[in-house]
Order: structure tokens, then sequence, then C-alpha cells
């Protein structure tokens, strides 16, 4: 592990949380905090997967 890219753990943690808010918004059988953690998920994944994209293309 030489370089640490630190942007892409914290898209991956912030991606694990929201992982988790599904599980807790299913557990208080809330249908409004399933479909927002949901949303906040491909929102998360898509910003990084879009920071990937433009850093392969900028041969970083």
């Amino acid at each position: 592990m030489k370089n640490i890219q630190w942007i892409f753990v914290l898209f991956a943690c912030l991606a694990a949380t929201s992982m988790g808010l599904i599980g807790i918004a299913i557990a208080e059988r809330s249908l409004t905090g399933i479909v927002f953690a949901i949303i906040l998920l491909f929102i998360i994944m898509g910003f990084g997967f879009k920071k990937k994209r433009s850093m392969r293309e900028n041969n970083r």
C-alpha cells in the first residue's frame, strides 16, 4: 500500500454508513427512511464512480 487515496476511503465510509441506515430504517419500519437511505447510497456511490472515472481520464 503505497498511496492511500483518502477521498475514496471517505466515499467507502459514507456508503457503508448509508447501508447501515437502510438496515436501521428497515428495523424501524420507516418507508421514508428506507427510500432516503437508498437514494443517499446511490448519490454517494455515483460521486465515487464519477471521481474514479475523472481521475482515470486524467492519468492520476
